[in-house]
């Protein structure tokens, strides 16, 4: 039986690239192209793997992975600020941060639900005689089960292009914030929130005075830490050197660009000396208030002019080629554009507040793919010499043209795989002259797709005690949307009734082709269920056959071959 739940994106934003394709890089010559992405080969300087550390009791965890971990030394006990992005990358900075200091650790700080910061933790835990603190805000346990959630299959291949989890090792320069991605080599390693917050908490871990304050920005459950009696300030990823990620390509529900400006001014005000960033080096004395107060006011810039132009009344695309960063800021390192790009934020910032309808009316109901193809090769005498224009673009370097022709001609099944063969060369070509390692990866990853296919998804099971951290109507809510509508017929009307031993009960209606659940048993059960929790989770995530786990008896059902057909029709 295919698995319901996909894990693997838990670890493709995890960190370490280790699960590099063998295959070649297309044969093609391009000009000068390290050249010029050679800014991006510098910037893997930042990434250097080292163990940096001040004389303010703080080490910092840099190059295993994207994310930094740090380590704070208390009296008789170590804080952990950001658990690494697996446990196999926590292993190795545990024991980097032991040789330097020996003491258990206290706690474990996450400063926000991204699964580079998370995923390593149990590591740090299951080393501990006693269980430290998992301190977070109280919103981000919420956040990492999204990670499991309705969304996670389109997120995971997504993040995959973006990350560029499948391309080379030759191809990836670095991820922008970060210098590779842990993909496969362990389980995900999260640990729920043990002590979380909703606006600040002030707190002593191991003689030293903590401070705690939500402060939105990439994420919504982002929180900055605040160590008064040493000036330093870790702001998780509201700040790294490179420009603000306001959108990501792999997709994300609206970022709050203005309370992100508000959470930086928020750390401005306590008039830090140190800064610990998430990602990139730290920074000290005067240079903090300088890219503080610059890095704010470079996104403030980008979300008031998006602001003003749209109530001129211009499109998207009309606002970006009118937005540019005043000089000052844009020759700033922290506004290379090796994250994201002004480009990105201005359609985020334009959807954010009136969503995908530019007001343009050609776009509110415009013309199909497939129609448009079919009218643009009468315009030019039929999808031959609409061919020849695509060959003409890719010879010509048109590589964005190239791409927009394909897409006509893809949607009409023409010639599609030499179409594909050029569409491959287009997506090559673009990726490989782009410094931005989003893009980059994207289109690299794409480009090999076009050539070689999809590669098999890992199978990335994850341990039975991580799905404890998952609550059971998480899985319910995928279970929804997985219903597959062709494998159900449309009179059919079905009632599955599950009891767990834990008390909570849940039915699965399957009525008009929709999967409805509900906290409450009907009157009349076509199929009635009696498990535990944790054996239905481990049934849907492939860790535990069904019909295993009805011989043992560890799940009965009143009739096992209904139950069985009716997990067949939820598909991944």
């Amino acid at each position: 039986m295919k698995l319901f739940f996909n894990f693997s994106y838990l670890i493709i934003i995890g960190g370490l690239f280790i699960s590099c394709s063998k295959t070649e890089p297309l044969p093609i010559e391009y000009k000068n192209d390290d050249l010029l992405v050679r800014d991006l080969y510098e910037h893997s300087k930042e990434f250097i793997q080292n163990i940096y550390s001040y004389d303010n009791g703080i080490h910092a965890a840099i190059g295993f992975g994207i994310a930094n971990s740090y380590m704070v030394e208390g009296d008789n006990g170590n804080i952990i600020i950001d658990a690494t992005d697996s446990v196999y990358q926590a292993e190795k900075v545990y024991a980097k941060f032991q040789a330097i200091n020996s003491n258990p650790i206290s706690a474990i700080i996450y400063t926000h639900n991204h699964a580079d910061h998370t995923l390593g933790a149990s590591y740090f835990v299951d080393q501990q005689l006693d269980a430290p603190l998992i301190i977070a805000h109280d919103s981000t346990a919420k956040a990492v089960e999204k990670l499991f959630g309705i969304l996670n299959p389109i997120i995971s291949s997504r993040s995959s292009k973006m990350f560029g989890t499948q391309l080379p090792e030759s191809e990836v320069v670095n991820v922008g914030i970060g210098p590779f991605l842990s993909a496969g080599k362990s389980a995900p390693g999260y640990v729920k929130p043990t002590l979380t917050f909703k606006d600040k908490l002030k707190i002593t871990l191991s003689g030293i005075a903590f401070e705690f304050y939500h402060a939105p920005g990439e994420t919504d459950d982002q929180i900055f830490v605040w160590l008064p009696e040493l000036q330093a300030l870790f702001p998780g990823d509201n700040i790294y050197k490179t420009f603000p990620n306001l959108y990501t390509i792999r997709g994300t529900s609206h970022r709050d660009v203005s309370a992100w400006v508000r959470s930086l001014d928020h750390m401005i005000s306590l008039q830090p000396q140190h800064l610990y960033p998430s990602h990139t080096r730290p920074l000290s004395d005067s240079d903090v208030l300088d890219v503080l107060t610059l890095y704010r006011d470079g996104i403030q810039f980008v979300h008031d002019q998006t602001i003003r132009l749209m109530n001129l009344g211009f499109y998207p695309e009309e606002i970006i080629e009118q937005i540019s960063l005043p000089q000052n800021i844009v020759s700033s390192p922290f506004f290379n554009e090796f994250y994201g790009t002004v480009r990105w934020s201005v359609r985020s910032i334009f959807n954010g507040y009136l969503g995908w309808f530019s007001g343009n009316i050609s776009e509110l109901d415009p013309t199909s793919i497939s129609k448009k193809a079919e009218l643009m090769s009468e315009m030019i005498g039929g999808y031959d010499n609409l061919f020849q224009q695509l060959e003409k673009a890719v010879t010509n370097e048109e590589m964005q043209w190239a791409l927009e022709l394909s897409d006509l001609l893809i949607a009409q099944k023409y010639k599609i795989k030499e179409v594909k063969a050029l569409r491959a060369k287009a997506a090559y070509f673009i990726g490989r002259m782009s410094s931005n390692p989003n893009k980059r990866n994207y289109f690299l990853s794409e480009a090999q797709i076009l050539r070689d296919g999809e590669k098999e998804n890992l199978d990335v099971r994850p341990k039975a005690s991580m799905l404890k951290e998952v609550p059971i109507d998480m899985f319910f809510e995928v279970l929804s949307v997985r219903l597959n509508p062709s494998k159900v017929s449309a009179s059919e009307v079905t009632n599955a009734c599950f009891t767990f031993s834990s008390g909570a009960i849940v039915t699965i209606t399957i009525r008009n082709k929709i999967a409805q659940i509900t906290k409450q048993i009907p009157d009349e059960c076509d199929l009635q269920i009696s498990t535990s929790e944790d054996t239905f989770k481990q049934v849907l995530a492939g860790l535990k056959n069904p019909v295993t786990a009805i011989a043992s008896q560890e799940l009965t059902v009143n009739k096992t071959v209904e139950f069985i057909k009716l997990l067949s029709k939820f598909t991944p």
